[in-house]
């Protein structure tokens, strides 16, 4: 017999109607596994109380995922996720996670149970990942099964919503994310630098989205406002605006300030990746 553990956080795939838009609905992830679950196998449901909008998710949540990950003595891990912060979780599991013994499989859907989407279909395939994928973190979507630490949302709308950009590992013993402050932050043509210096000022440490193969704009300004943060201890990281290629540190002269003042180059990590990364570090 196979013991799967499904931890229920909430998400589009278990809701029904309500007088206010979609909102859970009890029993429906359940009967859905009692009809799609494979011969010979048991799951476990585990909840989350209560049910929250992927869009609430915060580290503590991660933790709580890896808790339950690092106790399950079963066979396999099933997250049942919203889809909106699905790239961040799929990140996170991934960073905190070393030497797995068993697979997790995250899942979501664009559309919820029962109304003739693709819910049924994502949630058969996780159950089936769950049996034979190697121990990893994987998304189960659109009939794709998509490691987990690069997930990009390309589509807020249709069922083939995401693709995997690959990331280069990074070995690290499993840990948990601490009570920190941090945030990405995107560099745009004509950007205040007191904004950026006010936004820093607030945080531990930031993922800066800059451009293309690793430039920001010469503005004496900006680069005082980045000296300053890191001057006061906060861990600055750049990655790429583009989804693709990554940072080339010494490409290009607009981007020299970024590294003498000491933003570490995220390489081609997404900013998901990034961030959970450097929350890690900082933890």
């Amino acid at each position: 017999m196979t013991h799967l553990l499904i931890l229920y956080t909430g998400g589009t795939i278990g809701m029904v109607p309500g007088p206010d838009g979609l909102q859970p609905g009890a029993g429906v992830l359940e009967a859905a596994l009692a009809t799609l679950t494979p011969p010979g196998v048991t799951t476990r449901v585990e909840h989350f109380t209560p049910l929250i909008d992927s869009a609430n998710i915060r580290p503590s949540d991660w933790n709580h995922m890896l808790d339950r990950i690092d106790a399950w003595q079963g066979d396999g891990v099933i997250i049942v996720h919203g889809t909106d912060t699905m790239a961040y979780t799929g990140a996170a599991l991934s960073s905190a996670l070393s030497d797995l013994r068993l697979p997790v499989i995250l899942c979501g859907s664009m559309a919820p149970l029962n109304t003739g989407g693709d819910a049924e279909a994502n949630l058969s395939l996780a159950l089936t990942s769950a049996l034979t994928a190697p121990p990893e973190v994987w998304l189960a979507f659109a009939a794709r099964l998509l490691p987990a630490a690069g997930l990009v949302k390309q589509d807020s709308h249709a069922a083939d919503a995401f693709r995997s950009i690959a990331q280069a590992p990074l070995p690290a013993p499993a840990r948990r994310f601490a009570d920190r402050r941090l945030a990405i932050l995107s560099l745009s043509p004509g950007l205040p630098a007191a904004a950026l210096g006010a936004a820093l000022a607030q945080l531990d440490g930031a993922v800066l989205r800059v451009y293309g193969a690793g430039t920001m704009m010469q503005d004496p300004a900006l680069l005082l406002a980045l000296q300053n943060a890191i001057a006061n201890g906060s861990r600055l990281r750049a990655v790429s605006q583009c989804e693709n290629g990554g940072l080339m540190p010494a490409a290009y002269a607009a981007g020299a300030a970024l590294w003498s003042v000491g933003v570490d180059d995220g390489g081609i990590e997404t900013a998901e990746l990034a961030l959970a990364r450097l929350w890690l570090s900082l933890s």
